[in-house]
């Protein structure tokens, strides 16, 4: 019969962290006993230049008590300038390593750490707002795959319990279902592949004009059927500029895209390129809806979208964010100006190579 060996359970966390402030205990009482006979040599340098025996009973009976009082207030001081601070420091690291991301510790208590303090708070608060964002991602693309999984689901069902006759339409609409999932999937791949900095680029030397006269013939016809007008601005047309192409045009026809979906009859979209001192700028800047204020932070993260009802089902929500993945892969920034009513400005910046 084997013998296991008795489970042991791993320390708890409070002896855990009581046992990482032992050497500040340590330190502590080092720095009072130095302290301390300092101040007994200095204290006998000073009476030794008297004699008497009242001035050695002063020394005997006074100076420990003007030493152990000395000790006290270093040994306070020592502990609210270095100790109070790290033991709130090391409890909410604790706290992170049980998953409380909320906690914070507070910058008040020192003037000494409180950049240290300002850091690790921030830190936390990313991280608090990666898990977010992680939860939500789950639940968005649950949301996601459920409704067109649902149309095909029953559209093949109806047609084999026969509700439906298998005609064009239903197949088309079927067909139709099975594209919006794929073209979901391939834009999640895409974003994590350039979250992941793994997405391959094929960077060439074209001209920027021919990147606009090529947006503008795509987008044109368009524009003009809903009474847009789509306007170009290169200020110089001999302009090289080096990136991958077909990612760059990506970017851009997603900027327009939305743009003509947020510009009513009789606006105006403008695409401007120019030249700046680190190397090209190129904007895209719409008269449309615009974007309110306190939606501004989130327009580059996942499955996010104007309309908060999520009846729209043109695209997957993930257009903004995987444009300004591929900005970054390109080591270029983006930036948006808006108005709500007023319209919206992007801002694409991008080093010479």
């Amino acid at each position: 019969m084997s013998h296991h060996p008795p489970h042991q359970s791993p320390p708890p966390k409070r002896r855990r962290g009581a046992r990482r402030f032992v050497p500040f205990a340590i330190f502590f009482i080092i720095s009072a006993f130095l302290f301390v006979g300092g101040a007994a040599a200095i204290l006998y340098l000073i009476f030794s230049e008297y004699s008497g025996v009242r001035n050695i009973w002063i020394l005997l009976c006074g100076a420990p008590v003007v030493l152990v009082v000395f000790a006290i207030l270093t040994v306070f001081n020592l502990y609210t300038r270095f100790g109070r601070p790290l033991e709130e420091l090391f409890n909410a690291i604790n706290a992170v390593e049980e998953g409380n991301l909320s906690v914070r510790v507070s910058e008040k208590n020192s003037d000494l750490f409180s950049d240290l303090i300002k850091r690790f708070n921030k830190m936390i608060g990313e991280l608090e707002r990666a898990d977010q964002q992680r939860r939500n991602l789950t639940a968005d693309i649950a949301h996601e795959l459920r409704t067109p999984l649902h149309i095909i689901q029953g559209n093949l069902e109806g047609i084999i319990d026969g509700v439906y006759q298998p005609t064009p339409e239903h197949i088309n609409n079927t067909l139709d279902e099975t594209k919006l999932l794929a073209r979901l999937v391939n834009d999640l791949q895409t974003l994590s592949l350039a979250e992941a900095g793994q997405l391959p680029l094929h960077p060439t030397r074209f001209l920027l004009a021919d990147l606009m006269e090529d947006l503008t013939t795509s987008f044109s016809s368009q524009a003009a059927s809903l009474g847009i007008d789509l306007q170009t601005n290169v200020q110089d047309p001999s302009k090289e500029f080096s990136a991958d192409y077909d990612r760059l045009n990506q970017v851009l026809s997603n900027l327009i895209s939305n743009a003509i979906r947020h510009t009513p009859k009789g606006g105006t979209i403008s695409l401007e390129t120019e030249a700046t001192a680190s190397g090209v700028r190129i904007v895209v800047k719409d008269t449309g809806s615009g974007i309110p204020a306190e939606d501004i932070p989130f327009i580059f993260d996942r499955f996010w979208r104007g309309s908060k009802s999520r009846t729209e089902r043109v695209n997957s929500g993930l257009g903004l964010a995987i444009a300004k993945q591929l900005i970054h892969a390109h080591a270029g920034t983006i930036e948006v100006q808006s108005e709500a009513g007023k319209g919206t400005t992007f801002i694409i910046d991008f080093p010479e190579a």
